[in-house]
């Protein structure tokens, strides 16, 4: 028969105490492998959050970044150029790679600057909303505008995308940094179109304000 002592000492036998607490521990693992995905946010742009003309480290997503700390950490998915739909081709393999808790889509600059049909580009942006949120993840809807000589009708028209999709969905609409940017020409390059490297800072501070209540940053 065994003494008290005894059973006590095998009972905290090492090999004993981890196949009795190996599923706890799993569980505990998989859950710190979610709570380091979950606290990330996917920025899915085009030129105005690519950098365009810098690097990719002057750009502002990089710069919030730093300024968060990683908290939570921003992955800048965009590139120059990108219309929706090639944004929208791109997220699958973003969402998987990343599996982030929060999608930034700023896109439809390009296909305003080209002339796209507003309809295609409503439902360009709307599959995206669909796809982050089939992976589980927060869609943030950035409004985009249009300079003015493109035509009252058709940024009218372009604008009010953005609201209406961010309704529909059920989403938050963030507001376009770029009004703020266009007021002061040494903010803007040379073509009219692209923030400066000069821009980024601000842009970073203002994208801080809107977001940080939308991603749990303290």
């Amino acid at each position: 028969m065994l003494t008290l002592t005894d059973g006590l000492t095998k009972t905290m036998n090492f090999k004993n105490v981890f196949r009795w607490h190996y599923p706890f521990l799993l569980l505990l693992a998989l859950m710190t492998m979610r709570a380091t995905a979950a606290d990330t946010l996917l920025v899915l742009g085009d030129s105005l959050s690519a950098g365009y003309r810098m690097s990719a480290s002057a750009a502002w997503p990089a710069l919030l970044n730093d300024k968060w700390q990683k908290s939570p950490a921003i992955i800048n998915g965009s590139i120059s150029g990108d219309t929706a739909a090639q944004g929208v081709a791109r997220l699958p393999a973003l969402l998987k790679k990343h599996q982030p808790r929060w999608v930034l889509i700023e896109l439809g600059g390009n296909d305003g600057l080209r002339g796209f049909p507003p309809k295609q580009l409503e439902q360009d942006l709307d599959s995206a909303i669909k796809q982050v949120k089939a992976a589980g993840a927060q869609p943030l809807l950035m409004q985009v505008r249009l300079p003015a000589n493109y035509g009252r009708r058709y940024t009218e028209s372009f604008a009010a995308i953005y609201p209406q999709l961010a309704e529909r969905n059920s989403i938050p609409l963030v507001p376009f940094f770029m009004e703020q940017v266009y007021l002061k020409p040494e903010w803007m390059q040379d073509d009219g179109i692209h923030p400066a490297p000069a821009a980024q800072s601000f842009i970073a501070d203002v994208m801080a304000k809107q977001l940080a209540p939308l991603v749990n940053h303290e």
